[in-house]
């Protein structure tokens, strides 16, 4: 394993790191834990997880994988976010948190999911900075960190505070020209920057074909071509990877070993095939997954990435019938109230795209 340093923390923390967001069956605690003992053996020791995550049972099966990491004395740090921003609330929130990991304190404690600037004075105002360096001066928590949203210069604006020691961001090999300006932060402050979203939310391994230009080396699949280009940049710590079953592990572990820097000239090579619609992908978080009219946006948003990777229509459709079973008149339901746009944490047209869907399984 290559290690890096977060930031001017003093923690060396492992290139590659462990998402508790994905887990395939998160009811089979042993299987999660066997994943993230396979991970912490090959020499993994970042392990983030949320209390959002399928509910509180990735907390809960991270728990279970730390009591084990204790037993057998493999070092690890646990990473973990909270929407909370008032002191009593955050508070609350983070004791059951540490129940929970069963660890007396959190390594990387994030304020979680910033997507507007607006939102960030919000809970300013309910003194989520004071609360999370009260925490910090109990030693409850090690470094006040951040998960953003934002992109452009709005992130560097959020960055530019001068609070947090890391930042978390989606970032990967279809979307680096929306980071340029976190980066200059993250340089200007020396940040621990961890990046979620690596393999683009499951978009670039299901697309082998359409991005065959990450693959740098004679044997290299789109999984190694995809990290490596994501460890090739200095800013970056750690690739967070959410883990759906051991295969996975074994997979970004390869990448892992087999890496050596890509020459900046094959990096200018990757970035002349990233097109520009590539920022338009959803990744699959599944945040915007409350619609009150039953539709279920995250099936539907990853069928229109298929049009989007691929221009057809009718990949679209296929999507729909052949990989979720689902009816393509569902679109129609849309009542526009806006909840899961509000919700997107990637500021997606949602509700055009869903009329887009509707129009189009009217004409098929």
């Amino acid at each position: 394993m290559i290690y890096r340093e977060y930031g001017k923390t003093g923690k060396k923390v492992s290139m590659l790191g462990f998402g508790g967001m994905r887990f395939k069956n998160v009811g089979d605690t042993e299987t999660c834990v066997a994943m993230m003992l396979d991970a912490a053996q090959a020499g993994v020791n970042y392990f983030d997880t949320a209390p959002g995550y399928m509910g509180t049972k990735s907390e809960q099966v991270f728990g279970e994988a730390f009591r084990e990491f204790q037993k057998r004395g493999i070092p690890f740090y646990s990473a973990t976010k909270t929407f909370k921003a008032s002191e009593g609330s955050i508070r609350r929130e983070l004791d059951a948190q540490l129940a929970r990991l069963n660890v007396d304190h959190i390594d990387f404690y994030h304020v979680w999911c910033i997507t507007t600037l607006e939102d960030w004075e919000g809970r300013k105002k309910k003194n989520v900075i004071k609360a999370f360096q009260k925490l910090k001066q109990e030693g409850l928590i090690q470094h006040i960190c951040v998960s953003s949203h934002l992109i452009g210069d709005q992130i560097r604006e959020l960055l530019m505070e001068g609070v947090f020691e890391g930042v978390l961001f989606g970032y990967s090999a279809y979307n680096f020209n929306i980071r340029a300006a976190a980066f200059d932060a993250i340089r200007k402050h020396n940040l621990g920057c961890v990046v979620m979203n690596p393999l683009g939310g499951g978009i670039i391994p299901q697309n082998p074909g359409v991005f065959d230009f990450v693959r740098t080396r004679e044997g290299e699949t789109v999984v190694e071509g995809a990290l490596r280009f994501i460890f090739s940049h200095d800013e970056i710590c750690t690739a967070l990877v959410g883990f759906g079953n051991r295969e996975e592990v074994s997979q970004a572990v390869k990448a892992v070993q087999g890496y050596s820097k890509i020459p900046a000239e094959e990096m200018a090579r990757m970035r002349e095939h990233i097109k520009d619609s590539f920022r338009d992908l959803c990744t699959g978080c599944r945040y915007c997954d409350e619609c009150p009219e039953g539709i279920p946006i995250p099936k539907l948003m990853d069928a229109y990435n298929h049009k989007l990777l691929y221009g057809k229509e009718q990949e679209l459709l296929d999507r729909l019938s052949w990989h979720w079973s689902i009816s393509k008149n569902l679109a129609d339901r849309c009542v526009e109230c806006g909840l899961c746009e509000e919700l997107c944490t990637q500021h997606l047209p949602i509700m055009s795209r869903l009329k887009e869907i509707a129009s189009i399984g009217k004409n098929k």
